[in-house]
């Protein structure tokens, strides 16, 4: 790729002329690249799998490890810490060392960085499935696995802020912020939820209890939202978003003061998971105010985001990686309304253990993290294998409304699913009996269930689409008489 410098106060844009050539280690990044494409069909697959057994609940019956029970945890497991975190370290490491105009600090370690955390994904995939975990949402992994994340997560920092250290001008790009603090705030949440005594090689006991653990777990569980599926991807915002337009960031003063105003307010927002629980009443209140405010430095950036095109709306006409990047901001805003909006108590009362939280969830990582993903991944891939563009344009046009319609499937249907089993749920007769039963709530739910497997069979064949588009165009970029025709007569 082109060497890239800063426009002071606006943001990375190609440069005719650089201080320096820099070579940069991009066979990381197209590492980690395949493997969050690798990684995002197994994760979705997964999932579709236990959709399908929400349906037709005899599906695996018998076979223990393809109980819905373990194949959840393997399944979100999956989304986040293999596709989301191949796509964050894959677009972190692309990102910094152009921001940058530096290479990373030590190839060796970054080779470590991404068989290590492949390792750490495979033996996720092994243990899970097995029944061999902690039992703590989004932190299931035994012990042992936990340490290999931490030696992993450690050698990743080193290699994204050594890289830091080594660049060319004083100026760290705001995309480098947000993905700095997803690094330091992740091996903190994760150190700190994960304290356990060993009883053997696969089962340990949490030092928290009662109260405490759930607390800590959430501090962490939200958290890994906050960090994990949302800083690092507004790092990718960041940088991919006015690339990919050809226009600087609308705000760089708006896009530091969001940054600023998501690390002072997030890790205090995890509480609104215990609405109604053991946990004191003050410390719900409290994650119900900061979930509030935390709509106001969420919108602005995701604004931020969206006025970069500016000037150049026209190319959301042609440019389907751009709808990518732009359709996920949507999703984002959604996300981040809804969600302070769940936590408010008399919501939360309706919304608490419903499908409607589901919808949400989905809402924020098949609409904003995958989208955002998926896009990035589209932006820079050609150029990584060597080619001029992605194999075929339509194809990607063609993906982005299988999977643009698959999640409105998918999360429509969970947010009526949710407010219908909510209202069901606390209706009384006027003695004070329930109306319905549980399973007259769950026989009103069942057609809900069909519709969000056709939502995510809609992602899920999009993204073997990718697959396809991707394997094209590293093969076209690897026969120079099929690149030159491609280069000529792209498809439309």
């Amino acid at each position: 790729m082109n060497d890239v410098v800063l426009t002071p106060g606006a943001g990375p844009v190609d440069a005719a002329e650089a201080p320096r050539r820099v070579a940069y280690n991009d066979k990381v990044v197209l590492q980690f690249s395949i493997a969050t494409i690798v990684w995002g069909i197994v994760g979705m697959a997964v999932g579709l799998f236990i959709a399908a057994q929400l349906y037709w609940p005899t599906l695996g019956e018998g076979i223990p490890w393809l109980s819905y029970g373990r194949l959840r945890p393997l399944h979100t497991n999956a989304v986040i810490f293999a596709f989301g975190g191949s796509a964050l370290m894959a677009t972190s490491l692309h990102v910094v060392q152009r921001t940058c105009g530096a290479r990373v600090i030590s190839d060796k370690l970054a080779s470590f960085v991404f068989w290590g955390w492949q390792a750490v994904i495979v033996s996720a995939a092994i243990t899970l499935p097995l029944g061999i975990t902690q039992s703590k949402e989004y932190a299931e992994l035994e012990w042992p696995i936990d340490l290999l994340i931490t030696v992993v997560w450690v050698a990743y920092a080193v290699l994204f802020f050594g890289t830091i250290v080594k660049r060319q001008g004083r100026h760290i790009y705001v995309a480098n912020w947000f993905y700095g603090s997803f690094i330091i705030a992740i091996a903190l949440l994760h150190i700190v939820n994960n304290v356990a005594l060993p009883a053997s090689m696969t089962k340990s006991y949490i030092v928290y209890t009662g109260a405490v653990d759930a607390m800590v777990q959430w501090w962490y569980g939200h958290n890994a939202v906050g960090f994990f599926l949302t800083a690092g991807f507004l790092g990718m915002m960041y940088y991919y978003v006015p690339k990919q337009a050809g226009r600087p960031v609308y705000s760089y003063r708006l896009s530091i003061v969001h940054f600023w105003a998501l690390i002072a307010v997030y890790m205090w927002a995890g509480p609104h998971h215990l609405q109604y629980t053991a946990l004191p009443d003050w410390a719900q209140s409290l994650g119900m105010v900061f979930s509030l405010i935390l709509l106001a430095p969420s919108w602005g950036g995701a604004l931020n985001g969206i006025l970069t095109l500016s000037g150049v709306w026209y190319k959301l006409r042609t440019d389907p990686i751009l709808k990518f990047l732009i359709v996920a901001i949507s999703f984002y805003m959604i996300a981040t309304f809804e969600g302070p909006m769940m936590s408010i108590k008399t919501v939360n009362s309706l919304s608490h253990y419903t499908d409607w939280t589901v919808g949400h969830v989905h809402a924020g990582a098949l609409g904003w993290v995958a989208m955002i993903s998926v896009g990035a991944i589209y932006a820079m891939l050609p150029k990584l294998v060597g080619a001029q563009q992605m194999y075929s344009t339509k194809w990607i046009d063609v993906h982005f409304w299988m999977h643009t319609l698959g999640v409105v499937f998918y999360i429509v249907a969970m947010w009526i699913a949710g407010v219908m089993q909510g209202l069901m749920w606390r209706a009384t007769n006027p003695d004070g009996t329930l109306t319905y039963s549980f399973i007259e709530a769950l026989n009103a739910t069942y057609p809900y269930y069909l519709v969000r497997f056709a939502g995510g069979a809609l992602v899920l064949s999009g993204m073997l689409l990718m697959a396809l588009n991707a394997w094209k165009t590293w093969a076209t970029a690897k026969s120079p008489a099929a690149g030159a025709a491609l280069a000529a007569n792209a498809p439309a």
